[in-house]
């Protein structure tokens, strides 16, 4: 090895330049890469398996995992915690292993949030050929299984020589740090390229630093935006996942409490500001608040900041009804800021709000629709003291009233996660969010699974934080896996396990569409081949025990009460398990969502949903 050259596998050289990445926003510097997660097997056992073992853990510290998908949720997690300014590494073997990254990997792309895969791949030399679980397509040798990723990466690339590893890292940390362009990235790895002695030069392994950039708006953009905002009667914000990236929280509040205008919020952008915070009124769309979707409906002009503006939040096109109503986008990417034919802002939230704040110096909307929507808020708040109350503390708990208890275990620092199911619209209507980091649901892919995992991410992340991750019995049986991760690791994290029998929330949509809960129970079949038999003997509870969690099992709302707060006060990692009342007592929907229904049946509920959907689907609008 020379002076300025150093002799070293392909995977040991990754694992060393991983290691001396770092970004910096506001002054504050943190790796980019923080650890590595991995499974291995005959695709990566050799390569990045010997090089992580090589550089040990004070280089790059290591977490086992129990299931692929689950190590991506972890990693995704444990980004969004620290606000996309450092993220995790991913290595799997060749074949299911890189395969079952997909999920994880769109779940990364598709909600902005930063995630190194490092899949193994078939031998760039074609020296063996087909390899164990390698895909051989009959007219593209360079095809794998590994393709897969593609569609769902930010970044792709397949390392077929060692030097072609090192311009193809500084793009994948470029990407990983670009709070514009971040998701997932993946370098596809060879095994026998990972294996392979190269003499890498010096520089390569050096310490660099990713400054994550705050762009200030454009002043000709600014200068529109003022004057949208001057010239609105009825303005109502739309606070995005952007607004906890950019760690905007507090430039949103100043901006707020100078002009009055009020705050509807999406999944990913809940907790933008305090639920108590006057001009909070809570989510918005199909599972929003009464007090968002009146508002919604009449607002002249809509700001939205660093949101993507999904179907539910837009109610499928039909919430935002003022025949004058106009948007304006703060967002960091073009593509998000150009939706709905708005004017843009593209930049980052927090300067820009920052900006906004300063131009519209003396501005503030009318007393009257302060008055309007401060009255909405209280109205609303009544509304969830109803859903959480419970006057018999002897009854079986309904699902709103797990959360009424839950809300009055937690401290204003505990993180909520969920991601699928019933339980994201009920939260997005009714959790009081008490901090930014509070609320985090994953609505993006609304992934069943990803609860348990992304809460070892979260305890990653913010370590002594009490996480809870609440899953209802069809996410639980999806991926308890990492149960195993939590124990072995010593994470106090706990399990909310609601036991409904079945697919509550895809049950109501069926009913609600005509498909009348079809295949939806978790029962046997009856006489008549359908599973609406009794219930399955199915102990769940049992489960998590086996995997060496604590249990506590809790009948009534008292009982669950009193499991809740010793789950807050344990050290080790404790589920709650707690079988729901079925009937529902979450308010109804206050926005539609499309989801078509058959268009000719012969089935008498199908036709009924036909006509109701006929009905919502003409209020839909095209912004133009």
């Amino acid at each position: 090895m020379s002076a300025r050259t150093r002799r070293l596998t392909t995977a040991q050289a990754l694992v060393r330049f991983l290691s001396a990445q770092y970004t910096e926003r506001d002054g504050v510097r943190r790796r980019l890469i923080a650890g590595t997660w991995g499974i291995f097997g005959h695709g990566n056992v050799a390569g990045v398996g010997q090089a992580l073992l090589e550089a040990g853990e004070d280089v790059m510290p290591f977490h086992q995992g129990r299931n692929e998908q689950s190590m991506v949720h972890a990693a995704v997690g444990y980004a969004r915690q620290l606000n996309r300014l450092s993220a995790q590494a991913v290595t799997t073997s060749i074949g299911p292993g890189a395969t079952n990254l997909v999920t994880g990997a769109a779940l990364a792309t598709i909600n902005r949030l930063p995630v190194l895969l490092l899949p193994g791949d078939y031998f760039a030399t074609h020296s063996a050929d087909p390899l164990l679980q390698q895909l051989e397509h009959p007219v593209e040798a360079d095809v794998s299984v590994n393709d897969t990723l593609r569609p769902v990466s930010r970044y792709f690339d397949r390392i077929t020589r060692p030097e072609a590893l090192i311009p193809s890292a500084l793009q994948a940390m470029r990407v990983l740090a670009d709070p514009a362009e971040t998701g997932a990235v993946t370098l596809a790895l060879p095994q026998d390229v990972q294996a392979e002695a190269y003499d890498w030069p010096e520089e390569f392994f050096a310490e660099r630093v990713w400054y994550i950039r705050r762009p200030a708006p454009d002043p000709v953009e600014l200068t529109a935006a003022v004057e949208a905002i001057r010239s609105a009667e009825r303005p109502l914000i739309v606070a995005g996942g952007g607004v906890h990236h950019s760690e905007a929280e507090a430039a949103l509040k100043a901006f707020v409490d100078a002009t009055g205008i009020p705050v509807s919020s999406t999944q990913a952008g809940k907790g933008s500001l305090r639920h108590d915070h006057p001009a909070d009124l809570g989510g918005i769309g199909h599972t929003g608040t009464a007090v968002s979707d009146d508002l919604a409906r009449t607002a002249d002009l809509v700001i939205g900041v660093g949101t993507r503006f999904t179907d539910f939040t837009t109610a499928s096109g039909t919430l935002f009804q003022n025949p004058g109503v106009r948007f304006l986008n703060l967002n960091i990417t073009g593509f998000d800021a150009h939706k709905l034919a708005a004017r843009t802002l593209v930049c980052d939230a927090k300067s820009g709000l920052e900006k906004l704040l300063e131009a519209l110096s003396g501005h503030r909307v009318g007393e009257a629709y302060e008055a309007e929507y401060r009255a909405g808020k209280a109205r609303w708040d009544e509304v969830v003291e109803a859903a959480y109350r419970a006057d018999d503390e002897s009854a079986v708990p309904t699902q709103t009233q797990v959360l009424g208890a839950l809300d009055a275990a937690v401290g204003d620092d505990d993180v909520v996660i969920n991601a699928a199911g019933s339980l994201p619209g009920d939260l997005h209507k009714l959790w009081r969010s008490r901090s930014p980091r509070q609320y985090h649901l994953e609505y993006g892919y609304s992934c069943m699974g990803y609860e348990i995992p992304a809460g070892i991410g979260v305890q990653q992340a913010a370590p002594g934080t009490p996480v809870w991750a609440l899953v209802g019995d069809g996410t639980y049986l999806m991926m308890p896996t990492e149960i195993v991760t939590a124990v072995q690791e010593g994470l106090p994290l706990n399990i909310v396990l609601i036991q409904n029998h079945g697919y509550a929330s895809i049950g109501g949509l069926s009913q609600e569409t005509g498909g009348e809960r079809f295949g939806t129970a978790y029962r046997f079949r009856a006489a008549d081949g359908t599973f609406t038999g009794a219930p399955l003997p199915v102990d769940l509870a049992a489960n998590a025990a086996s995997l060496g969690m604590d249990v506590l099992r809790a009948k009534t709302v008292r009982e669950l009460r009193e499991a809740l707060a010793t789950a807050r006060a344990s050290d080790r990692p404790t589920c709650v398990y707690v079988e729901t009342d079925p009937a529902p007592t979450a308010p109804p929907a206050e926005a539609w969502w499309d989801v078509p229904v058959a268009e000719t049946a012969s089935r008498e509920a199908a036709v009924e949903a036909r006509e109701r959907y006929d009905r919502q689907v003409a209020g839909r609008r095209r912004h133009l």
